[in-house]
């Protein structure tokens, strides 16, 4: 299908008057209908296509890790082809990622497609941003389902309000993090929420320090979810003496180093209030 020929996904929604308030609270929030069905129909085939091409796990889910039976992860799918470039850069999203925010520009870290396989295992419990070297608390990820989802799938959850709390581990996500974060969230009494049911088009978004994870799939279906993360416009390179952080300082923000504004080639400004 022509690029030209798909949706533009342009056209602003309006959300519930207490949206960012409540994400603001939370760390988390779900928008239903963000895309609709029939939108989602004509970008799912080059999203799909495109992350298959692009995947280079081969290992059956009884020869991997935590890490890897979670789900097949492939980055950045917009430089591959032009229609999932198309959804990515798509204004709708990035609206409301401004919106939930609360500021007047979001650029494009990256995207990642996560798909989740037949009776693939859990997601363990992390913070997203315990990976990125950026120096701002306005970070937001958007994780939408490419099919309709039910309680069996492995839907995200969030531990509310835990992104107030800064970083709370320095671990990555596998194991350990699950075992350790587990037992916090039961320390701090952090409440454990989200939807139970998503149908193609809805999204959750999630700020960068929001504790999440999620369960196995315990179905004979893959749960194809695609993900994009923003970042505020204007924001700076924060220290990457993370192993973690320097990788992705190399591979979302090339060229760049601490201080410098977050703006390589790799991460255009997808919408700003001045332009709208």
């Amino acid at each position: 299908m022509p690029p030209e020929s798909l949706p533009a996904l342009d056209e602003p929604v309006t959300l519930p008057t207490d949206a960012a308030q409540s994400y603001q609270r939370d760390g988390f929030a779900v928008v239903r209908g963000l895309a609709s069905g029939a939108e989602i129909d004509r970008f799912r085939p080059a999203i799909v296509a495109t992350a298959r091409r692009r995947n280079v796990e081969t290992r059956p889910l009884a020869e991997r890790g935590t890490y890897g039976r979670a789900f097949l992860q492939t980055p950045n799918l917009w430089q591959h082809d032009e229609s999932v470039r198309r959804f990515v850069f798509a204004r709708r999203f990035a609206a409301v990622a401004a919106q939930l925010m609360g500021v007047a520009g979001v650029r494009l870290y990256h995207d990642q497609a996560l798909f989740k396989e037949p009776h693939g295992g859990l997601t363990p419990w992390h913070q997203d941003q315990v990976y990125w070297p950026l120096a701002t608390t306005h970070t937001i990820t958007m994780w939408m389902p490419l099919v309709d989802l039910d309680p069996d799938m492995g839907i995200m959850h969030f531990a509310r309000g835990s992104h107030a709390h800064g970083a709370l581990s320095d671990l990555p996500i596998g194991r350990a993090s699950q075992d350790e974060l587990s037992r916090l969230v039961n320390a701090r009494g952090f409440a454990v929420a989200g939807p139970t049911v998503m149908r193609a088009g809805d999204a959750t978004f999630h700020a960068g320090w929001t504790l999440h994870g999620a369960p196995p799939n315990a179905t004979d279906r893959t749960r194809e979810v695609m993900t994009v993360i923003y970042f505020a416009d204007g924001t700076r390179i924060g220290g990457s003496d993370q192993p973690t952080r320097a990788f992705d300082l190399a591979a979302w923000l090339p060229g760049l180093r601490e201080g410098d504004v977050a703006a390589s080639a790799l991460n255009p400004l997808l919408w700003s209030a001045r332009a709208s």
